[in-house]
């Protein structure tokens, strides 16, 4: 776990604002779940001495546009290995018919739709940013032991023996949040009884950069590009299904990745050993609470098959800081009118992307004759709609 807060005011122009009178929180995410946050987790300190570059990571985001100009701004996209980052070029789409609905960054207007990268990669990098600022106290590590809120501050008291006090508490430490039982924020997850199964592969056939995705009877399979000719898997399948994708031998994992995706990229190499994780979706009624903010899984869990999570959570706190950074003669980053401002502004997209997922999740996952017709048609007549594509495209572009 790793805490920090800052030590001065912020500054408009500054490229790394830090609200004064903020305390962070962050643990380690949950596993393949993306907290979309700038604030690291467990055993940031082990990857700033051990480093290696040599085998690849399993678990992947997919930055959109957004999300990169956020990082470029902090400082952190420069400290990233150019030769471990992929462009998406093109996405594909398949039904569980043959229709398909495809976007391209040429159509978007756009040199990307995203960019693929390592999560480790991007941790470290966040991480080296964190250390440069000279506005920050870093605990790490750290236990909290309590959180007790006040009138006019909030006080974090850690296992040491150590007691924070600050005007606001942002808790971004991860979908099964301590920071947000603290706070008495109560939502009920809804297991989809589906887990996702990731792994690298070496492909025989060029990707191109196009990130593949099929909606099948069974799951969702993803392929995303990889530098060098590799992809990134993310396979959601049910639970029972999940242990017999572990069980098998490389050899027969890559047979049946390949047999799913139709051959689209040849032979497939393991280059990564499989690992999964369980998917749930999380609705809060709210994400803010007395001198609380939520953000990043914290505030939301949602199916990966949009890859959003991370560029959601991301938004998260391009909005809070916004909201801190503008609020002029208010001296009270933890004022009640802020944080009902950044829970308005952020209530929409959240929602949005969490329907979205959750709809076409079931939309699928469904044996219904009539809406096997109608979800693969309306596919095949969406991809014949530019404008309606660049409609739907331009959210996931932020």
């Amino acid at each position: 776990m790793s805490i920090w807060r800052p030590e001065v005011s912020p500054q408009a122009d500054s490229p790394h604002p830090n609200p004064e009178g903020t305390t962070s929180q962050s643990t380690k995410p949950a596993s393949g779940q993306a907290a979309g946050d700038l604030l690291l987790g467990e055993g940031a300190n082990e990857l700033l001495r051990e480093r290696k570059f040599d085998a690849w990571d399993s678990r992947i985001y997919a930055i959109s546009p957004g999300s990169r100009g956020f990082l470029e701004q902090s400082g952190t996209w420069a400290l990233l290995d150019a030769n471990r980052i992929a462009a998406v070029e093109e996405m594909r789409i398949f039904g569980d018919t043959g229709a398909e609905l495809d976007f391209s960054a040429y159509q978007m207007g756009v040199p990307e739709l995203a960019c693929i990268l390592e999560g480790s990669a991007l941790q470290h990098a966040l991480w080296q940013v964190l250390q440069t600022q000279d506005n920050l106290t870093l605990l790490h590590p750290a236990q909290c032991k309590t959180l007790t809120v006040h009138d006019g501050q909030a006080e974090l008291a850690l296992q040491d023996g150590c007691c924070l006090n600050a005007k606001l508490i942002v808790g971004a430490d991860g979908r099964d949040s301590w920071i947000r039982q603290q706070a008495g924020i109560t939502g009920n997850p809804i297991d989809y009884q589906q887990h996702g199964v990731v792994a690298n592969f070496a492909c025989t056939s060029s990707h191109r950069g196009i990130a593949h995705q099929w909606f099948q009877a069974d799951g969702i399979l993803a392929l995303l590009p990889l530098p060098d000719n590799q992809v990134s898997m993310v396979w959601s399948v049910s639970p029972e299904r999940a242990v017999q994708l572990l069980a098998l031998s490389p050899d027969e994992l890559c047979a049946q990745v390949a047999t799913a995706a139709k051959n689209t990229l040849g032979g497939l190499h393991l280059i990564t050993p499989p690992a999964n994780f369980p998917l749930r979706l999380l609705t809060l009624e709210h994400i803010t609470a007395p001198r609380v903010a939520l953000i990043g899984d914290a505030a939301h869990n949602m199916h990966p098959l949009a890859g959003q999570g991370v560029n959601t959570g991301f938004r998260d706190a391009r909005q809070l800081a916004d909201i801190l950074l503008a609020r002029g003669v208010q001296t009270d980053c933890g004022a009640a009118q802020l944080l009902r401002r950044y829970e308005r502004k952020r209530k929409e997209d959240i929602y949005i992307m969490q329907a979205t997922t959750y709809g076409l999740k079931h939309l699928f996952n469904n044996t219904n004759p009539l809406l096997r017709t109608l979800r693969n048609s309306g596919l095949a007549i969406t991809n014949q709609i530019t404008p309606l594509k660049k409609i739907l495209m331009q959210h996931a572009l932020n």
